[in-house]
């Protein structure tokens, strides 16, 4: 059994197309990808699609400021699936916020923003994305990206510590060229380099699904 479908966006009356039977390594498992606010959006989108080519069945919730880098149109192609956008967003399910998260094998979160870090860590859930998380019950995979000064603040690394006691899984940052002009720690890792992580994780154990 794959999650329940999630509801559609409130302005997008399409309907998604209807993926096949799916086919590659990672055939059966089932990911969440969390996209928030920020420019490295635009790789979750290529992370995505190679989760899916190998078999993956993939749902997506993204936080309202991750609407401003990429559309949802975008990744409900990718995946065939509606995408969450919001805890309002549409009747199809009485929990929203609770089903997409349950019976799954990983959920990525990528970009992980400091904002959406430091929510897992005071355990705060006051929008779908950070909500989702704290009531997740799989393996969390951040892909973390900021400003570097934002990456190095004692908050944000004391955050990220908390979290990895917390058994949370973390791959990146990287040091290169970020959004904000200067050269640092804060990149977030290609989307290969999440894949890699992802699929070593997913292949640690069967489908959830397999013992239904």
């Amino acid at each position: 059994m794959r999650p329940p479908d999630l509801p559609r966006p409130r302005n997008d009356r399409s309907e998604p197309p209807v993926p096949g039977p799916a086919t590659g390594p990672l055939a059966g498992y089932q990911v969440v990808v969390c996209v928030c606010g920020g420019i490295a959006a635009y790789k979750t989108a290529a992370l995505v699609s190679k989760l899916v080519q190998e078999g993956c069945g993939v749902a997506v919730a993204m936080t309202r400021n991750a609407c401003r880098f990429v559309g949802p149109t975008t990744f409900r192609a990718l995946t065939g699936r509606p995408v969450l956008t919001s805890l309002w967003s549409g009747a199809a399910s009485s929990m929203p916020h609770l089903e997409p998260g349950e019976g799954v094998d990983l959920i990525i979160v990528a970009p992980a923003t400091a904002n959406i870090i430091g929510k897992l860590a005071a355990g705060i859930a006051d929008d779908l994305v950070s909500t989702l998380l704290l009531a997740a019950d799989a393996p969390v995979l951040l892909a973390p990206a900021m400003n570097v000064r934002m990456w190095q603040h004692p908050a944000v690394q004391r955050n990220l510590a908390f979290l990895r006691e917390q058994g949370l899984l973390l791959v990146g940052p990287e040091e290169g060229p970020l959004a904000c002009g200067v050269i640092g720690p804060g990149r977030m890792s290609e989307p290969e380099a999440i894949f890699s992580a992802a699929r070593q994780q997913l292949l640690s154990a069967p489908p959830r699904s397999a013992g239904r």
